[in-house]
């Protein structure tokens, strides 16, 4: 009797790490993995009056944010990617360029995945390590020392290549780099504005976009991307409150803040999540904004699709 007891004790515990693991590995898939990247359409195509209207009366429901919207100092993007054979996007004050602090630095790590790419810069340890810490804990000495290796020409030149148009005078600008993380240096501050560091909710989410679609600069380029900005050091905004309500997801994230200037930006891949989100505004309880924001987004997202 004993015998048979531990061995259902043993079986049982068996059959708890394999569900584990089978459910660990399911999370870990990567993002589109199974679909093919040439069949994938412009993100403004994928405009859904659904998902607008969700986010909008989310959002509205909190009159501080929408004085805030009105005033254009919040800006709001979302792209539902749950389905990959119909994914929605949608956005508040998405043309409206706003400074943005340290989240165009995924602008700086574009430029570099392309500057290798094309031999102009060499893959070393240094440099990639640069490149890690400049988006996991957003290290501006890291920043400014690949702004020296690339030159602002040259993250200008890419961010307004046809192939991406991530700043695009037609749809408000969008990422910008423009001067260094340092007191010191020249700036080359953007056509429209003249903003340093400058982004638009719309261009950053086409940013996440492309790069879960395999299209930025080229798949392998894009996976290094991808594995670059998973696993965010920094536990504030948006991932203070997914660390609590998604802590299994896999979350590709940059984030940004300067005095009253706050912005965040990730992709959720997880059970159930699979979303991009950003927000930059401009008010000094924007850090908790942010926190707060996850929750409208998420109840926006399941009056189109409840989660499963």
């Amino acid at each position: 009797m004993y015998k048979k007891a531990f061995l259902f004790i043993v079986a049982a515990i068996v059959i708890f790490f394999l569900a584990s693991l089978l459910s660990q590995q399911r999370s870990l898939a990567r993002p589109f993995s199974g679909i093919n990247p040439t069949l994938a359409k412009p993100l403004r195509a994928l405009a859904d009056k659904e998902l607008q209207s969700a986010l909008s009366q989310q959002v509205a429901k909190n009159a501080r944010w929408q004085a805030l919207i009105n005033q254009k100092k919040m800006a709001v993007g979302l792209v539902d990617m749950r389905d990959p054979s119909r994914i929605k996007f949608a956005h508040i004050n998405g043309n409206r360029m706003m400074y943005a602090a340290s989240l165009p630095k995924i602008a700086i790590l574009l430029a570099a995945m392309d500057a290798m790419e094309k031999g102009e810069l060499e893959e070393t340890e240094e440099v990639l390590h640069d490149l890690r810490i400049m988006i996991s804990k957003s290290d501006n000495y890291a920043s400014t020392r690949m702004i020296d290796r690339l030159g602002y020409k040259k993250i200008e030149s890419v961010l307004t290549d046809p192939r991406y148009k991530l700043y695009d005078r037609n749809y408000g600008g969008g990422l910008w780099v423009g001067k260094r993380y340092a007191k010191q240096g020249a700036r080359n501050p953007d056509p429209m504005l003249g903003l340093s560091h400058a982004a638009t909710a719309a261009q950053v989410c086409r940013f996440y976009y492309l790069m879960a679609m395999k299209e930025l600069v080229s798949p392998q380029r894009s996976e290094q991307m991808m594995k670059i900005m998973e696993g965010p050091e920094l536990h504030h905004k948006f991932v203070n409150t997914l660390d609590r309500i998604a802590p299994e997801a896999r979350l590709f994230r940059k984030s940004g803040s300067w005095r009253t200037y706050h912005s965040d930006s990730v992709m959720v891949w997880g059970p159930e999540r699979r979303y991009i989100l950003v927000a930059l505004i401009e008010d000094p309880e924007g850090e908790s904004i942010c926190r707060q924001l996850v929750f409208s987004v998420e109840e926006a997202l399941k009056k189109v699709t409840p989660f499963r």
